[in-house]
């Protein structure tokens, strides 16, 4: 017999970057006695890696518990980036509600759409949110009214329509019921998900069944699979069988060594769980998303959405610059090829592939930022290497035609620089779908366009857009390949022989573009040292000394006047490099070079391309 369980209920989090999930998440358990008074507690506890603590995107779901009143609530934090969409699906299947937190001045945002109609389709209901009320630009009418109309557009049921909103300061520790009254603590919201969001059903006396939806890994124990107890209970050292939805073959009998269930920050051991207890279960090795851990006596799979496939790759090689192996740790194709290897082990939208060449891997993965995440961790570990530019992954339909990833990109823009980025999108094969105003004063677009066409563009687009310009894009499924584009690219300042840049040699070089380095820097022949002001490359030599004559002074020198260098981040770097080009990526540096360094060997191959 099917059985509710009124002693826990499991929500997930959705919110747009930086509109305060985290910071709303440590509160509750804050509120809720999981920080005793004397702790120190890191702000922001929730985004355990550092690049997510910087760049402030939540890349893991990651899992938390608070007792309230007696009830177990499991929060589950899911990805806002639609670049990880696979796993927000897998997350919205362990809950029964979720909350949708929304900035109050910055209003409902397309990231926070794509999570929130996976939501919807799966008929949850939705606990709305409106943070940062105390900001004294906060418009919250009008963003109550905003999130309603994105309930219509997303074909919100009437019950849906008819929920509950929650007026809150994250910050300060408070939430209410109504936006004219100031709440005292957390409690209004803590009310509402255990009245609003339904207990966790399931058959307690049935087989187990657990369906694995995330995975983490620990040096220490391996593999965990965490996931929700659909029907049973679970043991230790119970026997398991390990079945799949999409693996029809799959049967694998296994035991649970260790079984842990969620507490504040922490995982506790247990001995057993119940249906509706999301647990983690360590001590299998070879435990994938998806699959679900059955009583051997009725094996039967839960259905689940299909992990995204890839849309974007590129190569993750040896460095072998001149200035290889020396701001790095770990620099050898073992090095390299054990790490790709393991990132595998929690990342599953990712692919790795040996090439024919040991020095270099094939790494596909869900778009720019998903593959930028990756080599940004990569580097603070201490690992250098080369990476190619992004290229996407083409498919053929059964008839032979070439199909290309497309993208559903939103753009907010101030009114005077749409017509600029209509036309340039356009160059790339962009299609205008829809416009329309954005609050404050700016344009919406939305367009449909070829992921290629988007690689490259941000930078451009910041420009034109004087930093003003807000861009989302969200995978779109596969569509027939658009044509060629014609990327007018500028060409690249090359550096002619190593040494030290030098004030000299850079003021002379300033005049034919924008440099990316400063006086004092390493260079190396065939290191890319800014960008041409024309189409084609430029070969110059930055370390040029001024010849002194008796008559003038060195002194002189020092009146040239620099034009500080463009300094570029990794996302500038991975967009502005070429095809016949590599980015150099280390602990302490990013240079771009030129794959054939040696200008004779270079010029002979772009002749025989």
């Amino acid at each position: 017999m099917k059985q509710t369980r009124e002693d826990v209920r499991n929500i997930a989090i959705i919110a747009h970057v930086d509109h305060g999930k985290t910071t709303l998440v440590d509160e509750l358990l804050k509120q809720s006695g999981v920080f005793r008074e004397n702790q120190e507690v890191a702000e922001r506890v929730m985004d355990s890696n550092d690049i997510e603590r910087e760049r402030g995107i939540t890349i893991l779901s990651k899992n938390t518990a608070v007792i309230y009143k007696g009830t177990k609530i499991n929060i589950i934090d899911t990805p806002g980036h639609a670049d990880f969409g696979g796993e927000v699906e897998r997350v919205l299947k362990m809950v029964n509600g979720v909350i949708l937190v929304v900035d109050a001045f910055e209003g409902t945002m397309p990231q926070t759409k794509f999570v929130l109609r996976k939501a919807l389709e799966l008929q949850l209901p939705v606990i709305v949110c409106i943070n940062k009320i105390d900001r004294p630009e906060a418009r919250p009418r009008e963003v109550i009214d905003e999130v309603l109309e994105l309930f219509i557009d997303l074909d919100a049921s009437e019950e849906q329509l008819d929920c509950p909103f929650i007026f809150a300061s994250a910050k300060t520790g408070i939430a209410s019921l109504d936006m004219d009254t100031k709440g005292k603590d957390m409690t209004p919201l803590f009310e509402t998900i255990l009245d609003y969001i339904p207990a966790p059903e399931g058959d307690p006396d049935a087989g187990t069944q657990v369906l694995i939806s995330t995975i983490d890994y620990n040096e220490y124990v391996g593999r965990i699979g965490v996931g929700k107890v659909d029907n049973g209970s679970v043991k230790v050292n119970q026997e398991v069988v390990i079945v799949n939805h999409h693996e029809p073959d799959k049967m694998k009998k296994v035991k649970v060594s260790k079984l842990y269930e969620f507490d504040g920050l922490n995982k506790v051991d247990v001995k057993e769980a119940g249906i509706g207890s999301i647990v983690a279960i360590s001590g299998i090795a070879d435990i994938h998303i998806g699959d679900t851990l059955c009583a051997p006596e009725n094996p039967v799979p839960i259905p689940f959405q299909k992990i995204s496939e890839p849309t974007i790759a590129m190569h993750f090689i040896v460095n072998d610059s001149p200035l290889a192996g020396r701001e790095g740790k770990y620099i050898t194709s073992r090095h390299l090829r054990d790490r790709l290897f393991r990132e595998l082990n929690t990342d599953v939208s990712l692919r790795v592939e040996e090439t024919d060449t040991t020095e270099a891997f094939k790494v596909s993965g869900r778009g720019e930022l998903h593959l930028s995440v990756l080599i940004e961790n990569m580097r603070r570990e201490g690992y250098e290497f080369a990476v190619s530019k992004a290229e996407v992954l083409y498919k053929t339909d059964d008839n032979g035609k070439k199909l290309e990833p497309m993208e559903l990109t939103y753009i907010d823009v101030p009114e005077e620089f749409s017509g600029t980025v209509i036309e340039k999108l356009s160059q790339r094969k962009g299609e205008l779908l829809n416009m329309g105003t954005a609050s404050g004063g700016y344009t919406r677009l939305e367009f449909s366009i070829p992921s290629r066409g988007l690689i490259g563009y941000r930078g451009e687009f910041m420009t034109d857009t004087k930093g003003n310009g807000i861009m989302n894009s969200s995978f779109n499924g596969y569509g027939p390949y658009k044509g060629d584009i014609q990327y007018r690219k500028q060409g690249s300042l090359i550096a002619f022989e190593a040494g030290e840049a030098i004030t000299y040699g850079l003021y002379n070089a300033q005049e034919r573009g924008t440099l990316f380095i400063g006086p004092g820097e390493k260079v190396y022949s065939g290191m890319v040292v800014g960008q041409s002001s024309r189409g084609e490359d430029i070969e110059l030599n930055v370390c040029k000394k001024k010849q002194l004559t008796n008559t003038r002074s060195s002194s002189a020198d020092e009146a040239l006047r620099l034009t500080p260098p463009k300094v570029l981040s990794l996302e500038q770097a991975l967009e502005f490099i070429d095809t016949d080009e590599l980015l150099e990526v280390t602990p302490s540096s990013l240079r771009i070079r030129k794959k054939i360094l040696d200008p004779t060997m270079r010029k002979r191959a772009a002749f025989h391309h």
